[in-house]
């Protein structure tokens, strides 16, 4: 049976977990999110009912957080993958995480909308970056080498597979769930996602 969720109807019985419902498990890595963000994101509170995903997701976008990547071009990466998986709920999240990472606002909406960028170095990381989540990995020799030419390295190369498999666990979670959207990235919605 579905579950109201701020006034929305979850899909597939899921739910948005205060820390108090929340397995155990889980519990400290909401009390985490919520010291550092203020709040716990809607998303983390579905992840919530799978502790071992929550814990997961959290270590892995640490471990990204770690990489060669600047926090522009991690931003590059997640919203490729935003995009092409249809993700509603990530794009404006992404959108706004864009901004507080001082992407050029401009740049910030068109990743959310699938766009290409004005930087040519970013711009070709969104190519690659969508070449490997389009082709699952088999990006061709030419695609490859446009990667590095722009100045990007082997290690970035698979650097992006990490990206992308952090977009799996989130985009995927809110397609099950239905996850409603945290009204503080409300106004980062684009016309088209509108409800």
């Amino acid at each position: 049976m579905p579950i109201e969720a701020n006034g929305r109807v979850m899909k597939n019985g899921y739910r948005l977990h205060e820390v108090e419902s929340a397995p155990e498990a889980s519990q400290t890595l909401l009390r985490q999110a919520e010291a550092a963000l203020g709040k716990v994101p809607n998303l983390e509170r579905v992840m919530a009912e799978a502790p071992k995903l929550l814990q997961a997701y959290v270590e892995t976008w640490a471990m990204f957080d770690e990489t060669s990547f600047t926090a522009v071009e991690r931003q590059v990466v997640y919203q490729v993958a935003n995009f092409e998986n249809g993700c509603s709920y990530c794009r404006p999240w992404h959108a706004f995480l864009s901004k507080l990472a001082k992407m050029h606002p401009e740049n910030a909406l068109r990743l959310r909308d699938g766009q290409p960028l004005s930087d040519p170095r970013l711009e070709a990381l969104r190519v690659f970056t969508k070449a490997v989540l389009d082709q699952r990995g088999y990006v061709s020799d030419a695609e490859f080498a446009a990667f590095t030419a722009a100045g990007y390295t082997r290690q970035q190369g698979l650097e992006v597979v990490l990206g992308l498999a952090i977009k799996v666990m989130s985009n995927y979670t809110n397609a099950l769930a239905g996850t409603p959207l945290d009204p503080e990235v409300e106004r980062w919605r684009p016309e088209s996602d509108a409800p």
